[in-house]
């Protein structure tokens, strides 16, 4: 046993007893969004977004991560907006393209039907 290892644990016993002997797990990293800060970010990804202001048609992590540096004064990179939103129960959902002028009710008329037996 090294020393300074030595010293770490005399100083655990001594200010502890025994229970200062076992492992300790750290608290962990501090979050870079508070509680408040997070409830606010869940709404403003479930209100949705104005294109005329936010200057974007559907949020994407960059455009989040310039939202929240804006907002909240928080430096986070893309990958943990990703992560923030997926803590906060979003899932990223892709809609199958829709070409714009696309008439729904002459598609229905071409479709071929067979008789039913």
């Amino acid at each position: 046993m090294d020393r300074q290892t030595q010293r770490d644990w005399l100083h655990r016993y001594n200010d502890e007893g025994i229970a200062g002997l076992t492992n300790c797990r750290s608290a962990g990293r501090k979050p870079l969004l508070s509680v408040e800060q997070n409830a606010e970010l869940a709404q403003l990804v479930r209100e949705g977004l104005d294109p005329a202001v936010d200057g974007v048609v559907r949020w994407r992590c960059v455009d989040l991560q310039r939202k929240i540096k804006a907002r909240f004064g928080v430096e986070m990179h893309e990958r943990a907006v990703g992560k923030q939103l997926v803590g906060l129960g979003f899932r990223r959902l892709s809609v199958r393209p829709q070409y714009p002028k696309s008439n729904p009710e002459a598609q229905e008329a071409f479709k071929k039907t067979s008789p039913p037996r």
